[in-house]
């Protein structure tokens, strides 16, 4: 499993939805990137969801349901991992889950 960097492309169950992810911490780095930690994916605003009326868009990300390290730590928040996972505030409500598509990095792994 891959650390998630400020370069992570995380994007709603309907591929176009991108997470506009902003890192919270500013003192780790891999390759002069900032690493994401616990809660940075959510409650992030959602860009480009397709879905539109009757539907509702994906426009914010959940709480995440799992893919945050519970071993590598920053300071006392667990670290990101390329397996996070949670819900989308999209329609039908509780069903429309975000996804890492890339890491933001190819170099550094843990574990879950």
């Amino acid at each position: 499993m891959l650390l998630l960097t400020e370069d992570a492309l995380l994007v709603c169950k309907h591929e176009v939805g991108k997470v506009n992810i902003a890192p919270t911490q500013d003192f780790v780095m891999i390759n002069h990137r900032l690493i994401l930690v616990e809660a940075n994916p959510e409650g992030r605003s959602i860009s480009g969801c397709p879905l539109t009326f009757p539907f509702k868009p994906c426009l914010t990300t959940l709480k995440v349901r799992k893919g945050y390290s519970t071993f590598i730590r920053i300071g006392t928040k667990p670290v990101c991992l390329d397996t996070i996972i949670g819900l989308t505030d999209g329609t039908p409500p509780g069903t429309v889950d975000y996804i890492v598509r890339r890491p933001g990095q190819s170099f550094v792994g843990g574990s879950a």
